[in-house]
């Protein structure tokens, strides 16, 4: 659905943890939504950024021909190693129902980046406001970031017109 024309090399990591009584891999911990638990999130992303490295590594790829991406939690955590100080600036990051995290010894480092980001939510989201995507578009432009905004009245979902601007976005990045 994003990558129509099949031109993008696309990967899916899993996340680490399986929660008992969850369904499904998570990220992170979640005391409350905005706020990950500060251990398991640097778990998380200390292993997502040296899969991003040595993905990089492997494939002779660098984070300039790079777009972060992913729903819930994954958007999560795309935005805090797209946005994170001591990582390398991807081209993009398309997130879909998330917020920048609000996390101990993480901040978002936005200055001089040239990244462009997506940002897709739903109006009747019941587990990650709409505030939170608000708060992000406000956060990522004033910190000058080029960002494409886009609001429905879906639920924690992605809407099928979200995804179809995000592959017109996409099919203009490279």
């Amino acid at each position: 659905m994003l990558d129509p024309g099949r031109r993008l090399h696309v990967v899916t990591p899993r996340a680490p943890l399986q929660l008992p009584g969850w369904p499904g891999y998570h990220w992170y911990v979640v005391p409350q939504v905005g706020f990950p638990d500060p251990d398991t999130f640097h778990g998380a992303y200390g292993q997502l950024a040296g899969f991003h490295d040595e993905l990089w590594e492997r494939t002779g790829l660098s984070p300039s021909r790079t777009v972060l991406g992913g729903f819930s939690m994954g958007s999560v955590m795309s935005y805090a190693l797209g946005l994170g100080k001591s990582r390398p600036a991807p081209a993009g990051i398309l997130v879909f129902s998330g917020f920048v995290p609000v996390v101990g010894d993480w901040e978002p480092a936005l200055a001089g980046r040239d990244t462009r980001v997506f940002v897709a939510h739903g109006r009747a989201d019941p587990i990650m406001e709409v505030g939170f995507a608000r708060r992000a578009r406000e956060l990522l432009e004033a910190g000058g970031l080029d960002v494409e905004y886009q609001e429905s009245d879906v639920a924690h979902q992605i809407d099928p017109a979200h995804a179809a601007a995000a592959a017109a976005w996409l099919a203009t990045m490279f």
